[in-house]
């Protein structure tokens, strides 16, 4: 009994060892899932992307839907859609190789079109253009050839047969002629539309390069107002001119009004001029 007592008293060193004193490897192993990352080849990626936009240009270049063959037109009264065509000097060509700014100089070189605007846009009609049109003032005719002309002077292709318009003839030739220059003088303009002003049945005036724009009166005689304004005092005058010589029993065959301070005028009976009171 003395050998167990001894036994039970005796104390060993031990060492405990908890559920938090264990050390990783006696932990049981946790395995986790990641993700395979695939390499990215960025030259290749980057050649496929020039490929396809190599593909898609070659698409538009070679699709005729982008070739013009045809424009949309509008603002047209004289002109004809055909004609605004060929004055914009497109046709065959790549929407991508035309500028709105190239076809407007290209329309504004022609006489009869005064100003344009232009846009593109997508198949099928890829150009649109508004045309604003120069409106005739009066007819020219010289050597045979009939033209427009407008305010400004500008001579234009004749398109209708505006018996409206007052007709100027001219025995002038070509040389130094509008017909060379394509430009009427407005003082001649402004002379005939004054003219028709006072007198509103006056359908056809004459042009003298010396005596300027003329008519044949009532009575046969040849009156001359010369170019410019001021063509309502230069009627009155040849009125008054007229009345003056009729009262007197005279008849003209020239009365020249080109200078009204001085008016001259021929007779009949006589080659002299004569300075009227």
């Amino acid at each position: 009994m003395a050998g167990f007592r001894d036994r039970r008293r005796t104390r060993y060193a031990g060492i405990w060892r908890g559920a938090g004193d264990r050390t990783l490897d006696d932990m049981p192993s946790v395995e986790h899932s990641q993700p395979r990352r695939v390499p990215v080849n960025w030259r290749l990626f980057s050649g496929v992307i020039v490929l396809c936009l190599a593909i898609v240009l070659g698409l538009f270049f070679a699709a005729d839907a982008f070739y013009i063959r045809s424009i949309a037109v509008g603002g047209l009264k004289y002109l004809t859609k055909e004609e605004v065509f060929n004055y914009a000097d497109i046709a065959n060509y790549h929407v991508f190789w035309v500028s709105p700014e190239m076809v407007r100089q290209n329309l504004l070189r022609y006489p009869s079109i005064a100003n344009a605007e232009v846009s593109l846009s997508w198949p099928p009609n890829m150009v649109h253009i508004v045309v604003e049109e120069r409106e005739p003032a009066l007819i020219w005719e010289q050597e045979g050839t009939r033209s427009w002309v407008d305010v400004t002077g500008r001579m234009m292709a004749l398109r209708q047969d505006r018996t409206d318009l007052i007709h100027i003839g001219t025995s002038m030739t070509y040389e130094d002629s509008p017909l060379q220059s394509g430009h009427v003088s407005e003082d001649i303009v402004y002379g005939a539309l004054e003219l028709q002003d006072v007198m509103p049945d006056l359908l056809t005036l004459r042009y003298d390069a010396i005596k300027g724009l003329g008519m044949r009166s009532p009575d046969g005689a040849d009156v001359w107002f010369g170019v410019g304004t001021g063509m309502a005092e230069k009627y009155a005058i040849y009125q008054a001119v007229q009345a003056d010589l009729a009262s007197q029993g005279f008849q003209a065959w020239e009365i020249n009004i080109t200078d009204p301070d001085h008016p001259l005028y021929n007779l009949t009976f006589t080659d002299a001029t004569t300075n009227t009171p």
